[in-house]
């Protein structure tokens, strides 16, 4: 008697119709570099003009070109508002984008931009699953893609495929 062929692993995830979405495959690829205003301070409190103009424009094309450039201050001094324009001037000239804040709340920006841009088409009455372990969420950006997506969307979770939270499910008597 012959044994029978094992049935063949189904991958009933696949199966499901369930849209995978990582939001840490939106982020851009570009680097993101900081740049903190507080190492030209004079005795930690003053920044002076020409000194401050000197060292920017010794700052390099290739240190900064391509980078996405987290402008901050770490120092609780009070900047005069020229020197955020002065750097941002400069560092825009080298070939680099500049976000006000730390690495930190740039890299946040950077993924509320990228889900503010998002296409929304692919995930039209579709079953939606917002990957957990991101590593590059914060509550904003959760909030966000929630806010984009359940327009369009017939359900989302939370979680993983096999694993997931429900956290919008779409009235039945809509569309």
């Amino acid at each position: 008697m012959e044994t029978p062929l094992p049935e063949p692993i189904r991958n009933r995830v696949d199966e499901s119709g369930i849209i995978a979405l990582d939001l840490d495959a939106l982020m851009p690829k570009s680097k993101v570099r900081g740049l903190d205003l507080s190492t030209y301070l004079e005795q930690g409190l003053i920044l002076r003009e020409k000194p401050f103009r000197a060292a920017m424009a010794e700052l390099s094309a290739a240190d900064w070109n391509g980078s996405t450039v987290a402008l901050h201050c770490a120092s609780d001094a009070i900047l005069p508002d020229w020197a955020w324009m002065l750097a941002t001037s400069k560092l825009t000239a080298l070939g680099a984008r500049v976000s006000i804040g730390d690495e930190n709340r740039t890299r946040e920006r950077l993924l509320l931009d990228a889900i503010d841009s998002l296409d929304l088409e692919p995930y039209r009455d579709g079953r939606l699953v917002i990957k957990g372990c991101a590593q590059g969420t914060t509550a904003e950006s959760l909030a966000r893609i929630i806010e984009r997506l359940q327009p369009v969307a017939l359900s989302i979770f939370y979680g993983e495929p096999c694993s997931s939270v429900p956290v919008y499910k779409r009235p039945k008597n809509s569309k």
